[in-house]
């Protein structure tokens, strides 16, 4: 075999350090180490006393975010890149930092990954079978941000004019419709989610000057019964949490409460036809194994054939968030 032919572990060192990274950029976040090149403290001494380190380990961590790109070094001083920029320095309009850290609770459980592969025992809800308003609260203050991002996406995507009213079914704090009503007068939403996170919603709903044009209705959406009346229905970033028999019971649902000429939209974490990625909507699906749930990643096909397969017409798919999400619409028949 000849030099060009022989094989290395460096492929797969990288990938079994991977996590490497992932506590670095999380430690940047948690240290406010972005927030303060943005103000000026952007060489290692000024770092190391604007967050309260030693000098030694601000050169360990700002090498480090060097070499991920995430910072641009000039000589003895550092400036973020524009990404970081823009989502990671706290007082930024578009701070994202917490979801950066969302799955961070997860982290020992991932260590765990074999043993719960191992496990038997799942549950259509995994870890949101004892979920609480104060998980729903750190939940959301984590999802919040992104969340409103994606839907001004899609309400910039997405034509709603004359339309009357939005069901939002796993819609946590809100977000879609709070944005969607917004946009489109004479909008009205209804969130249905768990129980204490509809909690969660009506302060979000509250805050954003929302809650004349959107309500909520606690409850389990593969079980509780839609209202009517209903011309859009809206399941975003749940996807994977659920098995194919729970999505298609649901798009079944949505189909039956849907006004003829109402439409589906299904956004989600989904993967090519040939299941060989994206990575992100693979990970999610594995993501359910150390839930507990039964859920798993689908591909834009499934996700169209469940649609397809409850009566609507007109099924497509749209790139969302490209190599991260999908959006799945169809209508159901005048």
């Amino acid at each position: 075999m000849s030099d060009k032919q022989r094989l290395d572990t460096t492929r797969l060192q990288k990938i079994a350090q991977a996590y490497w990274e992932s506590a670095a950029l999380m430690a940047a976040v948690e240290l406010e180490i972005f927030t303060a090149i943005a103000h000026g403290h952007d060489t290692i001494p000024t770092v190391a006393k604007a967050i309260g380190i030693t000098e030694r380990n601000a050169e360990r961590i700002l090498t480090v975010l060097a070499a991920m790109t995430l910072l641009s070094r000039e000589g003895e001083r550092f400036t973020n890149a524009p990404d970081v920029q823009r989502f990671l320095v706290k007082d930024g309009e578009r701070y994202a930092g917490p979801w950066i850290l969302f799955t961070k609770p997860r982290w020992t459980a991932f260590g765990e990954l074999s043993d719960r592969l191992r496990r038997k025992e799942e549950n259509k809800l995994g870890a949101y079978v004892d979920f609480s308003v104060d998980d729903a609260r750190r939940y959301h203050a984590a999802t919040y941000s992104i969340g409103m991002g994606a839907a001004r996406l899609f309400s910039r995507s997405v034509d709603l004019t004359g339309r009357k009213k939005l069901l939002d079914l796993g819609g946590g704090s809100g977000a879609y419709s709070i944005v969607a009503t917004k946009t489109y007068p004479g909008l009205k939403a209804i969130v249905l989610d768990l129980p204490p996170v509809t909690v969660v919603a009506d302060e979000y709903i509250s805050a954003n000057g929302a809650a004349d044009r959107v309500s909520t209705l606690p409850g389990d959406f593969t079980s509780t019964e839609f209202p009517g009346g209903v011309d859009v229905v809206v399941m975003a970033s749940n996807l994977p949490q659920y098995e194919p028999d729970l999505i298609r019971l649901v798009v079944k649902k949505a189909f039956a409460a849907l006004e003829p000429g109402g439409e589906m939209h299904l956004i989600g974490e989904t993967l090519h036809d040939d299941r060989r990625g994206p990575l992100s909507a693979a990970l999610w699906g594995l993501n359910e194994a150390v839930q507990g749930s039964t859920g798993l990643a689908h591909t834009e096909a499934e996700v169209k054939g469940y649609l397809q397969g409850a009566g609507f017409a007109d099924v497509t798919v749209h790139p969302f968030v490209p190599g991260v999400l999908s959006r799945v619409t169809g209508r159901k028949p005048s």
